[in-house]
């Protein structure tokens, strides 16, 4: 509709909803269309975050991989061990969901960590398991989670790590996930119809940072 506009909001999980929603909605292409200012834009503004509240910490670096969120009271029952999910299609013909588990640790890394994300993959029958981590992992718990392979059957049985970990510094310099080309969704349901038309949407909205920054 050609506005600009300016959105405020105090909670990571909020941010991340609406950009699910501005992506359901637009296309990836959305992204390129608008920043958001506040953010942790490097590891010391990471720790800083998962020091001041864990759970904020979490839905943060979940949006980083277009992760949706378990929200806090889920956690306690069947939802145990998951952070976020991630649903995808790499199987058009068939239209099966396929699901992406994630686990987020903001304290220090135990190879335990490894081995309950592997536990919860076999639990949710999930394609994939990713641990996203503050702390860098030691090279023994790189190779434990190095057990098994998702062989994606749209793409020649292409096969992806099962287990995968990825360090917040990773995420930040652009290492996302490694998984099949795909359709992504951040839930399974309804969603919002795609937009019509061009989008004309400012990238820059004009405003002084340095004064209107938090």
């Amino acid at each position: 509709m050609n506005r600009r506009w300016i959105g405020v909001d105090i909670t990571h999980l909020a941010i991340t909803v609406i950009r699910h929603r501005l992506q359901d909605t637009f296309g990836s292409q959305i992204t390129k269309q608008y920043r958001v200012i506040g953010e942790p834009t490097s590891v010391p503004d990471a720790a800083a975050l998962a020091e001041q509240d864990r759970f904020q910490f979490q839905w943060w670096a979940l949006g980083l991989v277009g992760a949706r969120p378990t929200p806090p009271e889920q956690k306690k029952g069947a939802d145990k061990g998951i952070d976020g999910r991630l649903y995808f299609f790499d199987e058009p013909q068939s239209g099966k969901a396929k699901l992406i588990v994630f686990s987020v640790k903001s304290g220090h890394l135990k190879a335990t960590d490894v081995r309950d994300l592997r536990g919860v993959i076999d639990r949710e029958k999930a394609a994939i398991g990713v641990l996203i981590t503050l702390e860098e992992p030691t090279q023994p718990m790189r190779a434990e989670a190095a057990a098994g392979s998702y062989v994606s059957p749209f793409f020649g049985n292409e096969r992806f790590p099962r287990l995968q970990i990825r360090t917040v510094e990773q995420l930040l310099e652009g290492c996302g996930i490694d998984m099949p080309p795909h359709e992504n969704i951040a839930s399974i349901g309804k969603r919002a119809p795609k937009a019509k038309g061009r989008i004309v949407a400012e990238a820059i909205l004009p405003f002084d940072e340095a004064e209107n920054e938090v």
